[in-house]
């Protein structure tokens, strides 16, 4: 058998030896896994291996009869015609079209999900939540059903196979052993990047802690800095650092560097001594205390604030809890990356809100009131199976390949654990009830929330491929809430589209100067600029709050009342 051209060949007894061995070895690295399980009291892996086949003829047959089976679902769908023009990196290999049977296995393949996909398009009787829902779990199975997933029907992994004698599919099944006994899907190489070391780099120290945050203030760079500071809210399910990642794509640095007084919220990822905090936790004793604490910090009236995606949820609810209580002069001007305060149509999560998953929520919180943050990453990498997921089983698990290094996920993997009852109650009283945008539908310690009463500027940016936070959900940010909002469509998504520095040259931003009264009007007048939307945003900082000052005392980390606790980036980002 040739690496161009899989036929089948009698094997030789040096063939055999090898296959037998390489079966031992398989079988021996997966009884070592089962003894460390039954030390750590874990469940075992439940995996069975067949006996040793003859590799070259299994690998033939299987391909043959993936092709045939693609054929029936053609003429039962229809009689479809192949669609050899599309293109998908999953197939970019040369073998899937230099070879007739990998070329017909992925024609059919690709014509097969466009007919699926179409058929969901064109149902009768379907309401658009129950098509939406049906269009998202038909292309969760066309993914995982993709020829390429599999080894039989990979020429690529059957090339690998037989060049490295399976030693491709020996390191496949230690790196798949290795993620079950993490329970995570490996997306960076182990040891590639670390927190303090690669990531999470701009100098900085810890000035204020409570047990549900750190407070990070950055070194100035710069003589003078604006006087009015930034205070940072991230994501509390996931690791602020992701404005902070390599120096080159750091916002923090690039922040810094142009004469920001920087502050991080860095949220400590939940254990028992939080797991019952609420919202007016992480509202009052989150947000409300830092915007206080670098107040009284710096003796300044206000501060400029920044929430991304969750945290901007809540960041909405903070604006309108100051606004009610007269105190909405506390905050100079909010921005909110990709964050949503209606949920009419927020996207594809909402397809993961139904009893069943909220029953399992309730399960695996049982014992200790936390969401394991594995659960969410989970989640999340769903949402985009054939990129998070599928691409790495093929590469690590059937190529035996490291994964590439990439910081970004890097920070994708780096979990953080949730209060259970909390996360319930955001997805119950915001996803599903949609409770933000009702007039006293929110109560935070004590007062209705209305977010029509806040005066605050606003700069509202979403990204136009966004999956968890669609620019049509974000853009409602502008229908809500009054007053002076300045509204910034990126190209990109939910990470990239924010984490996009201007040295980078890439993607490109919308902006509209005019009125418009919707995303479509939006879109219709709007602009096309290349590159980063950064610079847009700090013009419009500096339009708003322009004074400066010069980079000492208390503008200096440590320098100030409030004395150093750690360097930056703190014990909290590091514990899981």
């Amino acid at each position: 058998m040739t690496t161009d051209t899989p036929t089948a060949a009698f094997p030789t007894l040096e063939d055999w030896q090898h296959w037998t061995l390489v079966m031992g070895r398989a079988q021996q690295m997966l009884l070592e896994a089962w003894a460390d399980s039954w030390k750590s009291g874990e469940p075992a892996p439940g995996l069975k291996l067949p006996p040793a086949p003859d590799p070259m003829a299994m690998m033939t047959a299987g391909a043959e009869a993936w092709s045939k089976g693609l054929a029936a679902w053609g003429q039962m769908l229809g009689g479809i015609q192949q669609a050899g023009s599309q293109k998908d990196k999953r197939f970019a290999a040369p073998e899937w079209r230099d070879h007739p049977v990998y070329d017909t296995i992925r024609q059919t393949y690709l014509a097969i999900s466009d007919q699926m996909m179409k058929s969901v398009d064109e149902a009768d009787g379907l309401d658009e939540e129950a098509r939406q829902r049906l269009r998202f779990v038909t292309k969760g199975v066309i993914d995982a059903m993709s020829p390429s997933n599999f080894a039989l029907t990979n020429p690529e992994v059957l090339k690998a196979t037989l060049e490295s004698r399976g030693e491709n599919l020996l390191n496949g099944l230690r790196h798949m052993l290795d993620d079950m006994r993490a329970g995570q899907l490996s997306q960076v190489p182990k040891g590639a990047y670390e927190v303090g070391r690669n990531l999470a780099t701009t100098p900085g120290k810890v000035i204020h802690e409570t047990p549900l945050y750190q407070l990070i203030h950055y070194a100035p760079v710069t003589e003078t800095v604006l006087e009015t500071p930034l205070v940072i809210f991230p994501p509390w399910i996931n690791r602020y650092y992701i404005l902070d990642l390599t120096p080159e794509k750091s916002f923090v640095r690039w922040c810094v560097e142009n004469g920001i007084s920087l502050f991080m919220v860095s949220w400590k990822s939940a254990d028992e001594s939080v797991r019952d905090i609420t919202l007016d936790d992480y509202v009052l004793r989150g947000q409300v205390d830092a915007i206080d604490t670098v107040r009284d910090l710096l003796g300044v009236e206000a501060v400029n604030v920044i929430g991304y995606c969750v945290a901007g949820t809540t960041l909405a609810a903070t604006l309108a809890l100051l606004a009610a209580r007269g105190e909405a002069d506390k905050v100079a001007s909010a921005t909110f990356f990709t964050a949503q305060v209606d949920f009419s149509e927020a996207g594809d999560l909402k397809l993961f809100l139904g009893p069943e998953t909220m029953a399992l929520l309730d399960q695996l919180s049982a014992d200790t009131g936390l969401i394991d943050g594995r659960i969410m990453a989970a989640t999340f990498n769903q949402l985009r199976g054939r990129d998070l997921l599928w691409n790495y089983v093929v590469n690590n698990y059937l190529l035996g390949k490291e994964p590439p290094p990439f910081d970004l996920l890097h920070w994708n993997g780096d979990v953080t654990n949730l209060p259970a009852g909390w996360h319930r109650d955001y997805l119950v009283s915001l996803y599903q009830e949609n409770k933000l945008v009702e007039p006293g539908g929110i109560i935070v310690d004590g007062t209705p929330i209305d977010l029509t009463k806040i005066a605050t500027p606003l700069y509202i940016q979403a990204g136009r491929e966004d999956h968890i936070a669609p620019p049509q959900s974000v853009w409602k940010l502008m229908d809500h809430v009054p007053g002076d909002k300045r509204f910034v469509l990126a190209g990109s998504g939910h990470i990239a589209g924010v984490v996009n520095p201007p040295s980078a040259g890439k993607y490109q931003h919308w902006i509209n100067e005019g009125e418009p009264k919707s995303l479509e009007e939006f879109i219709e007048g709007a602009r096309e600029v290349k590159g980063s939307w950064w610079p847009d945003w700090l013009a419009w900082l500096r339009r708003r709050n322009p004074k400066e000052v010069p980079a000492t005392g208390a503008r200096v980390p440590g320098e100030g009342k409030l004395k150093p606790i750690e360097d930056a980036p703190g014990r909290y980002v590091r514990t899981r």
